[in-house]
């Protein structure tokens, strides 16, 4: 609509984002149209010299299975050409609340009127003799980006993590070369880098305190079963090793390198490369040292908002996302969500572009609504803007989210909570029924056949699926997730639904996979009806699917099923 003879043009919204990874990048894709439309004033920082890229797919990398080039979000052309300031390779060192601007390491300073926290978490770095940990809290952050994570303690020559290009590179060059890897922690992240890089070539060790790899997530059945199947893909599983030293030796260059890991018992594991996957932790010095409450990671509500600053708010893997407090002691509830870990940081990058996408919104809703009321002014952000009732918990809690172990031959997949053991269930509320106000009565059905790699678990609640593990059967696996994600009963006789994987099963009488609300990819939550319309639209492969929905961008998990679909409504339109 044009303006009013005379009208002055509005004065934009100075929005800045700090991170510029694929939560970071996916909020400046959504609220790019306010940003064309002059609405707002876009700037972003990010301390890596990279464009935003996939570090789901840095695993695959790392082995030599995808080119750098498949891992790029965006090259920042569109946001450039908007007019939005996209800066690289730069620190951001101080928020300065009071006077709404943020400090950078260079010693300039920008403005804000709205602060997007994006900063992402850091590899955990456990507690080893011979590797000195950085203590952060309220340390400042470096001026220097790439110090952002070593903090002037570099890890020593031979071993690494893998959340970043280099991380991935410094692997890459181990799998190549056919050395041998150490892998310590048992995590997703962690099996699938030790099975990808055994199929690739590598010698790989995999080094866990635990009983099971994954323990967060499979039962023991589950995981004994995984550990089967990855010694048989040529990967060593050392269980019940606490770490507790590294040992070095000197190369020909004169250099300290990783020579072995010992451990507790006395276990020295010798090795070319220590990779560390030991889970990972938000980056909330910034937060910290703005005296904003901070958690697992800085304490938003469901808006996304700061608990303490209606100007500031946080999104992926560094935000913690909990009710804000309704009565007056914000400290009491600050120090007590501390020892809360529900609400906080997933790991996963479905919910964080969830998030990405529902504060972009949020945010053109306010400002063009502000903007429309206010004339020539800006929207006053001195008080919080009320949220309705209804707004979502944009996170993923333990358990609430399914998790995909990626890797060729090995499916697993897991969601809810499996903790329930079918013989310690309590078979009297079956008997004889549940008063009013009783919770429905837990039922566990479990079949296992470790000899050929297969498992699984599922546990209902008034048969409702609530919680489930597979292993090595897909099909089966595919359709848990479909049940779990409805919320659906399972059918009387559980056994009908490993006929999935059976010799004798037929797509086609598994209709309900294809059903069009069912959901295809979880990190972007694109159905088998928008899949469908944009096949119906020219869009037949997977690739021009992914341009399309954003379905197969995120783990690339989902590209089989999308494929299936594919074929589907291609066999469909066949006249």
């Amino acid at each position: 609509m044009p303006e009013p003879t005379g009208a002055a043009r509005p004065t934009p919204e100075r929005i800045v984002v700090v991170g510029y990874g694929p939560v970071g990048a996916r909020f400046v894709d959504e609220i790019l149209p306010l940003v064309e439309a002059g609405l707002a004033d876009l700037t972003v920082v990010g301390a890596e010299g990279e464009h935003a890229y996939n570090r789901v797919l840095l695993a695959d990398y790392a082995v030599g299975r995808t080119d750098r080039d498949t891992l790029d979000l965006t090259d920042g052309s569109r946001a450039r050409a908007a007019g939005a300031r996209i800066l690289t390779g730069t620190a951001v060192v101080a928020v300065n609340r009071t006077i709404r601007t943020v400090s950078l390491g260079d010693g300039s300073t920008l403005p804000y009127d709205r602060l997007v926290l994006a900063t992402g978490a850091r590899a955990n770095v456990p507690t080893l003799d011979g590797v000195k940990r950085v203590r952060r809290g309220l340390m400042k952050p470096g001026a220097a980006a790439a110090t952002l994570d070593s903090a002037e303690a570099p890890l020593p020559s031979g071993i690494s993590a893998l959340r970043d290009l280099a991380d991935a590179a410094t692997v890459l060059a181990a799998v190549q070369a056919g050395q041998r890897i150490v892998v310590l922690g048992a995590g997703v992240l962690g099996m699938e880098i030790a099975l990808a890089a055994a199929a690739a070539g590598a010698q790989v060790c995999v080094v866990y305190h635990g009983e099971i790899p994954m323990n967060r997530n499979l039962d023991r059945g589950a995981g004994s079963v995984l550990t089967r199947s990855a010694r048989r893909a040529g990967v060593t599983m050392v269980n019940h090793a606490r770490a507790e030293s590294v040992l070095f030796h000197h190369d020909d260059a004169g250099v300290e390198r990783f020579e072995a890991l010992i451990c507790a018992d006395g276990k020295q594991i010798s090795g070319d490369l220590l990779l560390l996957s030991c889970g990972v932790g938000a980056r909330t010095e910034l937060a910290h040292l703005a005296g904003l409450p901070v958690s697992t990671g800085v304490l938003v509500d469901e808006s996304l908002q700061s608990w303490a600053d209606a100007a500031i708010h946080a999104i992926g893997d560094c935000a913690h996302v909990a009710a804000r407090p309704v009565d007056a002691d914000l400290g009491a509830a600050w120090n007590g969500a501390r020892m809360a870990p529900a609400g906080g940081p997933s790991g996963l990058i479905g919910p964080g572009w969830r998030q990405a996408d529902s504060l972009a919104a949020r945010f053109s809703a306010e400002i063009t609504a502000g903007m429309t009321t206010a004339g020539t002014t800006t929207v006053d952000w001195g008080a919080a803007p009320a949220v309705a009732e209804s707004a979502p918990v944009l996170a993923a809690g333990p358990g609430a989210s399914v998790v995909m172990l990626k890797a060729e031959g090995i499916d697993v997949v897991a969601a809810g909570d499996t903790a329930a053991d079918p013989f310690d269930v309590d078979d009297s509320a079956h008997a004889h029924g549940c008063a009013a106000g009783d919770p429905a009565p837990l039922a566990v059905a479990q079949w296992a056949d470790p000899e050929h790699g297969r498992y699984v678990k599922m546990v209902t609640r008034g048969g409702i699926l609530t919680g489930f593990v597979c292993v090595g059967m897909p099909r089966t696996g595919a359709e848990l997730t479909l049940l779990f994600e409805r919320g659906s009963e399972l059918p009387a006789d559980r056994s009908v639904l490993l006929r999935f994987d059976g010799p004798d099963y037929d797509p086609e009488t598994a209709g309900d996979a294809f059903a069009p609300e069912s959901t295809v990819c979880w990190c972007n939550g694109v159905t088998v009806e928008a899949i469908a319309a944009s096949a119906a639209a020219g869009n037949v492969t997977v690739a021009c699917i992914g341009a399309a929905t954003r379905a197969g961008t995120g783990c690339g998990g989902c590209k089989g099923r999308i494929g299936e679909v594919l074929e589907r409504a291609a066999a469909q339109s066949v006249p």
